[in-house]
């Protein structure tokens, strides 16, 4: 095979490793979402369908797909179909730019284990998750439906409070890189043997609050607060299109998690283990094993290495649950508030420090 079919299969298997992880995150977390709330509320939860109701999600999914959707008499057609692909397609792309693992030999040939490998890197994808946003206006204007209005116009400010955060937070990160290439920013957290969360504590307390307004949850959930907007931007939505904002959701929590354990733990890597090691000791025990014998070291390496990334993304995906369930939702002026007048000074304080401590050569 030349050269050039090797890096292609590499990014092919690549991005197929992160469609179906991507794609098995939602009913996942479905039902570690009402199995962990049962559990902090002292009660069953799903438990009829199924093991444990490990099987409530694939219920729910075949109740979603036979149910009739409903379009309100004076809503905008058009932008009401189009609202729920909006929400999914930005949560579906943002993943392409996370290395999923080191630059791997395979064939004599280096393969990133990167989708896209860019140099605009980080920015192409907080470009592309910053799309979201537009789903929520655009379903709660053509709704013809006033409080769904009011969650579209709740999300717009929300993301604008949150956004700006959110990108000085990463840019703390890039300073001491001096590279917006996130294989780059997993390099330097190895090379220190110290994961970002430690010198940059400020900087991740930031992202991770902003990451729950840029994804609406709770406790910033305003767009969809159903004690005073009903249901919010999504009020008139049901069966499939009301599955595919779900769907939305829980993709753009994974996106911004992978995001998180890239920046701040290290991405793929554990401090002071060697993958690569490992992986070659693990093909010399398997060689004679017939099903795992042809899978070579540095292939070893790269499952690992995905699986060290995947177990990060749950932990954080966790602390989203119980974040939920722990803490009350703030009212809009408070949102507000935080966003601009502590989160947003916070950020610009931790861009500071960074960059005194990088021009000093501490980072």
């Amino acid at each position: 095979m030349s050269p050039q079919q090797i890096q292609f299969l590499g990014m092919v298997a690549t991005l197929l490793i992160w469609v179906v992880f991507m794609l098995q995150v939602t009913p996942i977390m479905v039902w570690v979402e009402r199995r962990g709330a049962a559990l902090m509320q002292d009660r069953p939860g799903p438990n009829r369908v199924g093991p444990l109701g490990l099987l409530q999600s694939l219920a729910d999914a075949v109740k979603f797909m036979f149910k009739e959707s409903v379009v309100p008499a004076g809503a905008d057609r058009p932008l009401f179909a189009m609202a729920p692909l909006l929400a999914l397609i930005p949560a579906l792309t943002t993943y392409t730019v996370i290395p999923l693992g080191p630059t791997i030999e395979v064939g004599g040939q280096q393969v990133p284990l990167t989708v896209v490998s860019a140099d605009t890197g980080v920015l192409l994808l907080l470009a592309l998750s910053s799309l979201g946003v537009y789903a929520l206006i655009i379903a709660g204007y053509s709704s013809d439906n006033k409080y769904s209005l009011f969650g579209s116009l709740r999300a717009s400010a929300q993301m604008i409070s949150y956004e700006l955060a959110l990108t000085l937070a990463v840019v703390g990160v890039l300073l001491p890189v001096g590279s917006l290439r996130l294989e780059e920013v997993v390099k330097y957290q190895q090379a220190h043997h110290l994961w970002n969360i430690v010198p940059q504590i400020i900087g991740f307390v930031v992202f991770m609050v902003a990451s729950f307004a840029e994804t609406n949850r709770a406790p910033f959930d305003l767009p969809e607060a159903e004690s005073e907007l009903v249901a919010g931007y999504h009020t008139e939505y049901g069966a499939m299109k009301f599955a595919l904002f779900f769907m939305g959701e829980y993709m753009a929590m994974t996106a911004l998690s992978a995001l998180a354990a890239t920046l701040y733990l290290g991405g793929w890597t554990i401090p002071f283990v060697d993958l690569f090691a490992v992986g070659a000791s693990i093909a010399g025990t398997l060689s004679s094993v017939p099903l795992f014998g042809a899978i070579t070291g540095p292939v070893w390496t790269g499952i690992l290495a995905a699986l060290v990334l995947f177990g990060k993304v749950f932990a954080f995906l966790l602390f989203f649950v119980w974040v939920r369930w722990t803490f009350p939702r703030y009212r809009f002026d408070q949102l507000l508030r935080l966003g601009w007048k502590v989160l947003l000074p916070l950020s610009i304080l931790n861009v500071l420090i960074v960059a005194v401590l990088t021009l000093k050569g501490i980072l």
